[in-house]
């Protein structure tokens, strides 16, 4: 211990002192907005280099992301990827949140909020026009609005909008089903589902008993 160089607290300080530096705090910077002389134009704020893409925002895929054919603003008439059950639970979901209110769960316009003053009811999806509509139709009122409708493409990602919109077909082909489109076996008009206790709310869902084929059978007759 005697060996060590005997330092006063006046030179620790003077030590922490040097070595404390500024330079992160005061470190070399554009505040956003704000001039500089540096560029010509005296912004400090620079554009984006031509042909930079944000992660994630790479919309190779056209038809995906608007709902046209190539460059021209003609809606297409096919999904562009496959309908499967779990595509058609998700736009139920989707459409329930954010259709719903104003369209109603039948896609007929009569939501709760047209229900309750709002100045304009929304066209059913049933009429001659709306069942014709191309399926990108729908899916470019989603994304950029119609009317007093406003759009939806920030509350909902372009996948879930097809996932919408392939709901909003089968919508329209259940209100407008022959006995030939249902699957063998199925009854039309299908029973009314049966309950395990109280039926749910607005803000709960219901617990839906699965009916047996003989059980069903009895309760036809």
């Amino acid at each position: 211990m005697s060996n060590l160089p005997k330092v006063s607290p006046f030179g620790l300080a003077v030590l922490l002192l040097v070595g404390c530096r500024q330079d992160m705090h005061d470190q070399p910077r554009f505040k956003p907005l704000a001039k500089n002389d540096f560029y010509t134009d005296l912004r400090s704020a620079r554009p984006l280099i031509e042909g930079t893409v944000a992660r994630g925002q790479l919309h190779e895929e056209t038809y995906f992301y608007t709902g046209t054919i190539g460059n021209s603003s003609t809606p297409g008439d096919y999904m562009p990827f496959p309908v499967t059950k779990e595509v058609l639970d998700r736009g139920r979901l989707r459409f329930n949140i954010y259709c719903a209110p104003c369209h109603s769960r039948l896609g007929d316009g009569n939501g709760i909020v047209p229900a309750h003053g709002f100045p304009r009811k929304p066209s059913s999806y049933h009429i001659d026009r709306l069942r014709k509509a191309p399926l990108g139709y729908f899916y470019g009122v989603i994304t950029h609005g119609f009317g007093i409708m406003p759009d939806y493409s920030a509350q909902v990602s372009p996948k879930d909008r097809w996932a919408i919109v392939a709901y909003i077909r089968a919508l329209q082909l259940s209100q407008n089903a022959s006995a030939d489109n249902t699957p063998p076996g199925q009854q039309m008009p299908s029973l009314m589902p049966r309950f395990r206790g109280v039926p749910g709310s607005g803000a709960t869902l219901p617990e839906i008993l699965r009916q047996s084929a003989g059980t069903a059978d009895q309760e036809s007759k």
